[in-house]
């Protein structure tokens, strides 16, 4: 038997009897059919239960990733479990691009397209919305392919793992671009409430970082898409003043503390999509290590005054963070993706690992930003249970049809589905 252990954070241990490794979907499949509770497990960067269970978890890290790359159709299909490190070189090598990438590309692309809460920038959709196929292994231990023709296709892709264990996924792709990336740093808290739109919409990729303490944030990440050579576009030069913020020059900055080394090169050095777009290296810990993490989604259009009423807790909040995450992602038709129907913003908080601590402020912060309606990352801690969470999604009565049909047997529900969802 092979001990389950914890996330990648410590944060969570996890709960089950065993982890079992199939090397293929023939393997998932017989898993999931003699099995009477299961849960796939990517890479463990959930802080919560979501990939938990009572029975046993399945890791997805050891299937071989077998991309194919279809130029006709411009996608690439790959096993669930690789890494968006592993994607994005084997793009990159081939002259091919994904159009977003999360901060981590430690994540496996199943966990991350699955919960709909990876990737950023004021016109790009999050990671999900780049998938264009599953294979997915249901509760009846079949295996079954859905496209976007499929009718349910747009219940299907953040599945929360409640329909079936995702095998391999079809991604959208496009020709590969460079991308810069420059930081700023002391942006005043005035202007972005005065500015918001302007200053997240200022690069292809915006990212604010602040600790809520004072009058001014800690750095401003911007990751400008750059033009290819070919078309004779002039070349990008950003501002010396951005919005009062001053550029931080080439020095190597991590928003979880300036003694880490980890994150992606800056400086405005020209670089691949797949080394840029990403705040952490791939070959480095990403953020702090040592930490428990939240993140709430609201209508970017409420931005200024879901801002104004967190900072009103900055005595609160700031004793126990690490630093927030400010970051936007267009909207998509994704059942259950926290950018259903409108534009977001993300407020993400990574907390020191303080658990009681932590789990006090959650209503206080849940309270603050409820006349916004917030809709909690669902890997991350959040207060909300099922009566505050299912009515935020409108298609949540289809999604539970969804499941009903795919997993009648029940045997991908855990504890956490049934608190957060009523599942």
């Amino acid at each position: 038997m092979t001990t389950v252990g914890a996330n990648w954070a410590g944060s969570h241990e996890y709960g089950a009897r065993e982890l079992l490794r199939p090397q293929n979907a023939d393997e998932v499949a017989a898993i999931v059919a003699a099995a009477t509770k299961v849960r796939a497990l990517g890479t463990r960067h959930s802080f919560n239960d979501l990939a938990d269970t009572t029975g046993d978890l399945l890791t997805l890290v050891d299937l071989e990733p077998h991309p194919v790359i279809d130029e006709s159709a411009s996608t690439v299909t790959v096993a669930s479990g690789t890494r968006f490190a592993v994607l994005g070189a084997y793009l990159q090598a081939r002259g091919w691009a994904l159009h977003n990438l999360g901060s981590l590309p430690h994540i496996s692309i199943a966990g991350a397209v699955s919960t709909g809460t990876h990737g950023s920038g004021v016109g790009n959709g999050n990671l999900s919305t780049a998938v264009a196929g599953l294979e997915i292994v249901t509760g009846r231990g079949d295996l079954v392919r859905v496209s976007r023709a499929d009718p349910r296709f747009d219940g299907m892709v953040v599945g929360l793992g409640a329909l079936g264990v995702v095998t391999r996924v079809t991604l959208d792709i496009q020709p590969t671009y460079q991308v810069r990336q420059d930081v700023y740093v002391d942006l005043p808290w005035d202007a972005v409430l005065g500015s918001f739109d302007e200053i997240v919409s200022a690069a292809y990729s915006v990212s604010l970082f602040s600790d809520w303490s004072g009058d001014t944030l800690k750095q401003v990440w911007l990751k400008s898409r750059l033009p290819d050579p070919a078309s004779g576009a002039a070349p990008l030069v950003l501002p010396d003043d951005f919005f009062g913020a001053q550029p931080a020059g080439d020095k190597v900055l991590s928003p979880a503390g300036d003694d880490i080394d980890n994150t992606t090169v800056q400086g405005g050095v020209p670089g691949p999509w797949s080394e840029r777009l990403p705040h952490f290296r791939p070959d480095a810990t990403p953020s702090n290590g040592d930490e428990i993490q939240t993140e709430y989604f609201i209508d970017r259009a409420d931005a200024v005054a879901a801002l104004t009423a967190v900072r009103a807790l900055s005595e609160r909040i700031t004793p126990h963070l690490l630093v927030t995450e400010l970051r936007t992602v267009a909207a998509d038709s994704l059942w259950l993706s926290p950018a259903y129907g409108r534009d977001t913003l993300g407020i993400h908080f990574t907390w020191l690992n303080q658990p009681e601590e932590v789990r006090a402020l959650l209503p206080l912060v849940e309270e603050a930003l409820a006349p916004f309606d917030p809709r909690p990352h669902w890997g991350k801690w959040f207060a909300m249970g099922a009566s505050d969470v299912a009515p935020k999604y409108e298609r949540f009565g289809e999604f539970r049809a969804l499941a009903e049909e795919f997993d009648p047997q029940g045997r991908f529900r855990n504890a956490y589905l049934e608190r957060v969802l009523g599942l």
